[in-house]
């Protein structure tokens, strides 16, 4: 009988997983509308204590997003004085939509990575996930790996699309 052999887990391939850095936590979005009259005109004496008497305690290590969802024009200091508000619980702020914490946790969490064990190897940069990796993390990824693999495929073993080959 012909033994099967798993050629994948044998070879000196690598697996770039973009899950394994997914930051788990609670992912948040504010709408500073809340806090405008009609959703559209900042009274600075209003706003300032609708945030004071807004429960902020519920945020307790959440990313939170800071956006306004109308086209109300806001002075800077207005998300500026959210921020304060939420630092003493919020894991991270920004602002932006909530879509748009992912993409810059992965850049920062990418850009601390030590790439090296990835010198001179084929490394796959897993494409199927089942938390929500932003395509934008993938882009930060072949970045970091294409400086130091000496190739870079996308998908699966099984069927990889190969995007990267270093010069000889």
């Amino acid at each position: 009988m012909n033994e099967i052999i798993n050629k994948v887990a044998n070879s000196s391939l690598e697996v770039f997983d973009l899950e394994d850095y997914y930051p788990s936590g609670n992912r948040t979005q504010i709408d500073v509308a809340q806090w405008l009259e009609e959703g559209f005109l900042l009274k600075e004496k209003d706003f300032r204590e609708s945030l004071k008497n807004h429960d902020w305690s519920q945020y307790q290590n959440h990313f939170v997003a800071i956006h306004c969802s109308t086209e109300a024009i806001l002075p800077a200091w207005a998300t500026i004085l959210v921020t304060v508000h939420l630092q003493p619980f919020a894991k991270k702020i920004i602002l932006g939509k909530k879509e748009e914490i992912d993409i810059i946790l992965y850049s920062e969490i990418l850009n601390q990575i030590d790439y090296s064990i990835y010198s001179d190897k084929p490394v796959i940069l897993k494409g199927c996930s089942k938390k929500p990796v932003p395509e934008s993390a993938y882009i930060f990824a072949i970045q970091n790996l294409q400086k130091v693999a000496k190739s870079v495929m996308f998908g699966e073993a099984c069927s990889a699309v190969p995007l990267f080959k270093a010069p000889k």
